[in-house]
């Protein structure tokens, strides 16, 4: 039995951004702002290249992140939060203070 998110916003939100990279990858553009593709490959050294995008294409589809290209050669894509995705950050602060406590 799958469980609407209107009955669980838990479950809703894991299938969002569960898995393991998809709130990694958020979190690097919160702290960093604007990124290009090469930038978080090498923030996140032990993600393949088809896994990031793949997991890029899926936060883009559910409207967590800008996906901007430029039509230039070498092509250069950049990535960003929408608005959706920052309304996360006082959750992602709100982790950092319940990880660093003593």
């Amino acid at each position: 039995m799958k469980v609407t998110k209107d009955l669980c916003p838990v479950t809703s939100f894991t299938e969002m951004l569960g898995g393991k990279w998809k709130l990694i990858i958020i979190n690097i553009i919160r702290t960093r702002g604007v990124i290009r593709f090469g930038q978080l490959a090498a923030a996140i050294p032990n993600i393949s290249r088809k896994v990031l995008t793949d997991q890029l294409k899926s936060l883009e589809k559910d409207n967590l992140i800008k996906r901007k290209q430029y039509q230039q050669i070498p092509p250069k894509v950049e990535y960003s939060l929408t608005k959706k995705s920052e309304s996360l950050c006082s959750v992602f602060k709100t982790i950092e203070d319940w990880v660093n406590q003593p």
